[in-house]
């Protein structure tokens, strides 16, 4: 069919090449205007492993301590009490590690590590309690209790202790109370510096 407008009144078609250019400056301007308008999301909040191995390496931090304090608490006991040095934690490190020391063995530097040791992976459970909402007092009670379990544990397991009913009278308080020291300095750094921010309350209505 013959066009029979005027020639000044026909629609000038544009170029192909007019028409994607046009296209493609309408998106870009779109797309701008969308990340102009958009926010930066919010970060993710750390998850559960992440929390509670964060407050393990702070509660390590605190065992240190403890175990620090209790090194002073005992070395001043000592002077006071005139009680001999125990290297039996010492030579539970060896026996553990495939040696056979002899009780008449001395290996202060096995027994410095060992009290550290113990101390540190005590303390970096205390920081997983604290996180998980065990605190205060009740987890001062369970920590001292727990180094005093350790430590016969592993002792008399490996033949380098004795059972404490054995003990002269009066050392097993003492033992008690230096454990008590080690977890009153572990809660100082762990209590400050961890939050009981899992605990959960689901175990009081479901059994």
């Amino acid at each position: 069919m013959t066009d029979t407008r005027a020639p000044g009144l026909r629609r000038k078609s544009l170029p192909a090449t007019g028409l994607h250019a046009l296209g493609r400056s309408s998106s870009g301007l779109s797309s701008s205007r969308v990340r102009r308008t958009s926010t930066p999301a919010a970060p993710a909040a750390p998850g559960r492993l992440a929390v509670l191995a964060r407050a393990a390496a702070v509660g390590a931090l605190g065992g240190l301590a403890g175990s620090v304090a209790m090194a002073a608490g005992q070395r001043v006991e000592r002077a006071v009490t005139g009680r001999p040095a125990s290297y039996v934690p010492g030579r539970t490190l060896l026996l553990l590690a495939g040696r056979s020391p002899g009780d008449d063995q001395r290996p202060a530097a096995a027994t410095a590590l060992m009290q550290v040791g113990t101390g540190v992976a005590l303390g970096a459970l205390r920081g997983v309690w604290r996180a998980t909402g065990l605190i205060g007092v009740r987890a001062d009670v369970v920590q001292t209790l727990t180094r005093v379990i350790v430590d016969q544990t592993l002792e008399n397991a490996t033949g380098a202790g004795a059972p404490p009913r054995t003990w002269r009278r009066g050392e097993g308080v003492v033992e008690v109370v230096h454990a008590a020291v080690a977890a009153l300095a572990t809660r100082a750094v762990v209590e400050r510096l961890v939050d009981p921010v899992l605990e959960s309350r689901r175990g009081t209505a479901s059994h």
